[in-house]
This record gives structure tokens, sequence and C-alpha cells, in this order.
């Protein structure tokens, strides 16, 4: 039996100071369970409310994409410079090892390569595994204006819906077909729909004329995608412009592992996100980290 408290009344109540209730930093996410903001804390850095993501998913329907041919090789050098790796359970199982403490968002929607209509995907991986694999969450894509859009809409809720259930947020990837105009207009569509039918974050990318309009029209946080590699200053100036305008972070992948140097570019990138750095003082990081690393 345990003992009888017996110190009577000189106990410290502290009446007169009332509990703290937090409010949760992320937009649109303070009426979710404790476990889903958990693992959206573990996404967005608390003190900046940001993320530098680094995708390297490209594989699920391109195969080995230039610079990811050894991800052992390219990718685990950068794994301690980005506050999360978006990746399929493939590579997560087969090349990060178990003791990286970086969250996890996994591709969890695929089923078509470049050879087909990449907008005719399913659901590819099942919740369990998710849990399984303790994934911060879970990435689906979404063709909005594509050929199999009602599909891929219905991936992402099912996803939705599950995740719920396990407490593991989902992350919806809006993909622009190649016949579709890239302007605010379209990704303020696309992005509201992911966020009306429940999406806890979206990833979008930025356009350069009322990007401002995307960010605000979306209730729950956007992270931009890098797209395809342009040059380093390019790249930070869009991160910057980005962050300015009202995103909550970047998922960028060939930005970064196919730079010249690619543990530079990821620091130079973290600081334009974290430290709000002007792209010209991030690329005097870049070179000053690539130089002294000859």
């Amino acid at each position: 039996m345990p003992e009888a408290d017996e110190s009577g009344e000189a106990k410290q109540f502290h009446a007169e100071v009332p509990q703290p209730a937090e409010k949760f930093y992320l937009k649109g996410s303070q009426s979710l369970d404790w476990g889903m903001k958990n693992r959206l804390a573990r996404i967005f850095n608390p003190l900046s409310g940001r993320t530098v993501m680094l995708a390297f998913d490209h594989g699920y329907f391109q195969g080995p994409t230039t610079g990811l041919e050894r991800i052992d090789l390219a990718i685990l050098p950068l794994e301690p410079y980005a506050d999360t790796l978006m990746l399929t359970r493939g590579i997560l199982r087969s090349i990060v090892p178990p003791s990286s403490q970086k969250s996890i968002v996994l591709r969890v929607s695929g089923g078509a390569s470049i050879l087909k209509e990449l907008s005719n995907e399913e659901i590819a991986v099942d919740i369990e595994d998710a849990v399984r694999l303790n994934v911060c969450a879970m990435a689906v894509q979404v063709f909005i204006g594509g050929e199999h859009e009602k599909q891929s809409v219905i991936n992402m809720t099912k996803m939705i819906d599950r995740g719920m259930r396990y407490g593991i947020p989902t992350l919806a990837v809006t993909a622009v077909g190649k016949d579709m105009k890239r302007d605010a207009r379209y990704f303020r569509l696309a992005t509201r729909i992911c966020a009306e039918l429940g999406a806890h974050y979206v990833k979008t990318y930025y356009v350069p004329e009322g990007f401002e309009t995307v960010t605000a029209a979306c209730p729950v946080p956007i992270v931009i995608a890098g797209g395809k590699k342009i040059p380093e200053l390019d790249a930070l100036t869009m991160a910057y412009r980005a962050i300015q305008e009202g995103a909550a972070g970047v998922d960028m992948g060939r930005n970064i592992f196919q730079a010249e140097a690619p543990v530079a570019m990821i620091q130079a990138v973290r600081a334009v996100v974290h430290r709000n750095e002007k792209p010209e003082k991030a690329l005097e990081l870049y070179h000053s980290l690539k130089n002294k690393k000859k």
C-alpha cells in the first residue's frame, strides 16, 4: 500500500498563478489533437514557425533522378541541416539510419510513372505502415484540373480521414499539368480546395505575382516547392520572397542536391527561411561554406 501523505497543509498549490493555455503557433492548427500538433511541431520549428523540408521522393515516378543516383552518398550528408525529410518508404527503410532524429514526411500516393498520365494515382501506402514508420505527416499528390482530378482529391481525403484516427497530418501536394497556367489564380484554387477538404498543410509553387494572395486565402500553412534546378541566387531569392509573402517554409530538392555544393546550399536556404537572411547575404554564406570545403 502507498504511504499516506502526512505533509499537512505545506503544499505548493500556487492558487494565485493561473495555468497557462498555450496557443499553438501554426495557422489553422489550434483545434487539432495533441498528437497532430506534436507531429507538426517536429516539422515546423517552434521558434521560427517555419520549415526546411528536403525533398528526395522524385524516384517514385521518375526513377534515379540526377543527383539521386546514390541517395546514401547524396542525401545523408544533408540530413543534419534539414528540419524534415520527404521521401518514400522504400528509401526510408533502406537508406535512412533509424537513429535519425529528423521528422519524416512520407510519400503515400503513387502508381503512375513519367511514361504514363501522372494524375492517375492511387493510395500506395497503408496507414498502418505510416504508423509503423513513426512518420510526422503523409504526402498526397493532388491534380486540380488534371485528367484524374477527382481521384486524386479523394485519395487525399481518404488519407486525411485515416490520418485523423492516428494523429498523423496530411500534406497535400499540388501538381500542375503541362497545359495549365502557373499563376496565382490557379494556386489560390488548388490550395484552397486542399485546405477546405482537410489538408493540414499544403505544398505549392511560388509565383512572382500575387503569391501573397495564395497564402492569405489558404487557412493552413503553405510550403513552396523548389521546382527545377535554377541558379543559386535565384533559388534563394524565390525562397526569400515566398517567406516574406506568407509561406511557412520550403520543400526543396533539386535546388539543393543538384547544387555544386549541396551542404552549403541547404545551410544558405536555412538562413533565408529561419533567419530572414537576404538572398545576397545567403549567397555569400553559400560561397563561404563552399570555399571552406575545398
